[in-house]
């Protein structure tokens, strides 16, 4: 029967069917490459409430991170990216920009929440760092989940979000905010997956009604590029693309080749150039850096 992942961890993952029913699957041979939100083909037993997933169905977008040995899938089937950012435990803007640029290879809408928004002096310090990404269109929004995590879900409505950001965030404050059933739900499937007490090791996805999601994903603290060249690095960042094809040279890495159209913008002030240099340390230097 045909089912969606709700929930993965390792090698395992819980699935459910379009009657409603879960089961607890393990991928068929041995390469998983399965996520959360994956719509699958699975085969059961259904006296014990165990399944094998034979096949994973075609993708309409997959946010993925990956080093020069192997990937980590994320989510599958989404249509939004949200990034959670605070002002504490201090955020790393350059996980954003990777977020982004991953974002963006997938075509997904993409909002930032500022979280903790209560703490207010480290809130404005950290609003001035943010406020570069409405400039650039994306939609910033400032909250605090404790308190009341509502504004969010205007955004939230009929799309298949997924949160990605840095441990300790407020991601799963924000899960629990919009769905105060999450704890129980999050229970129940670490009893399914037989994985004891839980911790937020794996992603989980959660129906707000009939036509919206959201999946809450592990904490990171990097997020590597590896499967992106360089091209698609500066596509990701959607300041640059005016630029992008006007430079002199055709094969220009926009890092110090001359006539580079893109450079100049930089250095006219058309183009920040924080989100410049964050590119040349993703284009450059290593793209799987551990990130603080």
């Amino acid at each position: 029967m045909e089912g969606q992942i709700v929930a993965s961890f390792g090698r395992q993952f819980l699935v459910k069917t379009g009657k409603g029913a879960t089961f607890s699957c393990v991928a068929r041979g041995k390469k998983g490459g399965a996520a959360c939100g994956d719509r699958v083909e699975i085969r059961t037993a259904e006296s014990s409430g165990q399944g094998v997933i034979e096949t994973i169905l075609p993708r309409t977008a997959l946010l993925h991170r990956s080093d020069a040995y192997r990937e980590k899938l994320i989510a599958a089937n989404i249509t939004q990216v949200v990034i959670v950012a605070a002002a504490v435990p201090s955020f790393s803007e350059e996980l954003i920009n990777r977020c982004l640029a991953a974002a963006e290879n997938q075509g997904l809408k993409v909002v930032i929440v500022l979280n903790k928004a209560d703490l207010v002096q480290a809130t404005r310090a950290a609003a001035e760092k943010v406020c570069l990404y409405r400039e650039l269109g994306y939609v910033l929004l400032e909250l605090s989940a404790m308190s009341d995590a509502t504004p969010l879900l205007p955004y939230l409505s009929t799309q298949l979000s997924v949160l990605v950001g840095q441990s300790g965030m407020g991601k799963s404050t924000i899960i629990n905010a919009l769905l105060p059933e999450a704890n129980r739900a999050t229970a129940s499937i670490s009893i399914a997956l037989d994985t004891g007490r839980h911790t937020t090791t794996h992603a989980r996805l959660y129906e707000l009604d009939e036509h919206s999601g959201i999946i809450d994903s592990p904490g990171l603290q990097e997020f590597g590029l590896y499967h992106m060249n360089n091209e698609e690095l500066a596509w990701g960042f959607t300041e640059f693309r005016p630029y992008l094809g006007q430079c002199k040279f055709t094969d220009c890495r926009h890092m110090h080749e001359p006539g580079c159209a893109l450079s100049e913008a930089v250095e006219e002030g058309r183009v920040s150039r924080r989100r410049f240099d964050s590119y040349h340390r993703l284009a450059v230097t290593t793209r799987t850096s551990t990130l603080a």
